[in-house]
């Protein structure tokens, strides 16, 4: 019985230990990133309002990997976007990413940023989701939502980005045309957040961000 005791013990411990790996704080939300257009468009959206689960809300975590401060790194697999912070932090956000076969992976930069973007389908997305107008302008309509960083490699645009949405209750899933998709107010706080030229490296599936257990947000 003392045997087993202290065997329940030990794993218990070692659990805790794990469980420091990561520490997880909410980030409140803050309207103070959003202009006096976004207040405006952002008052009564063309989208049902969603409680995005907690596991995908904005949160402030320990962050283990050795990406330069300024980086987002997109763990496509956990469906997490992390924004590289000074001392050994990251913002971490809840995303939706492509389908598989369908979303980018690799190391890109933001090659172009813009504030409630028109959205120009694709001849691909034409043919397998359309037919679309050529060109939808910016708004809380647009698929695009209130932000869009454009994904560039060397001067060549991939054609995927990381942008807002009108259909938040997606997040957490793989569901989109392959790009990376934030609430609007997560990506009005990252597009302020970010530089043109940061590094974006996007993780292929099967390739986790491990940086240990999560624990509990912590009060």
């Amino acid at each position: 019985m003392q045997r087993s005791g202290l065997t329940l013990l030990l794993i218990g411990l070692l659990g805790l230990a794990l469980g420091g790996c990561m520490q997880a704080t909410l980030a409140p939300s803050t309207d103070a990133s959003l202009t006096p257009r976004d207040r405006q468009l952002l008052a009564h959206p063309p989208y049902a309002q969603v409680n995005i689960p907690e596991s995908y809300r904005r949160h402030i975590v320990d962050y283990s990997r050795r990406e330069a401060p300024g980086t987002i790194l997109v763990d496509t697999d956990a469906r997490y976007l992390y924004y590289v912070l000074p001392q050994g932090k990251a913002i971490r956000y809840g995303v939706a990413v492509g389908e598989e076969a369908m979303a980018f992976s690799g190391v890109a930069a933001v090659g172009r940023m813009a504030e409630w973007p028109d959205w120009i389908p694709t001849p691909e997305i034409q043919a397998r989701l359309g037919p679309y107008p050529a060109r939808v302008p910016g708004g809380p309509a647009n698929p695009l939502g209130a932000r869009a960083l454009y994904l560039y490699e060397g001067n060549k645009d991939t054609l995927y980005r990381i942008h807002g949405t009108n259909q938040p209750e997606y997040i957490g899933q793989a569901i989109s045309s392959g790009c990376i998709r934030m609430t609007n107010e997560d990506v009005i706080d990252l597009f302020d957040r970010v530089r043109p030229g940061a590094t974006v490296v996007v993780l292929a599936p099967g390739r986790r961000a491990w940086m240990g257990p999560i624990a509990g947000p912590r009060s």
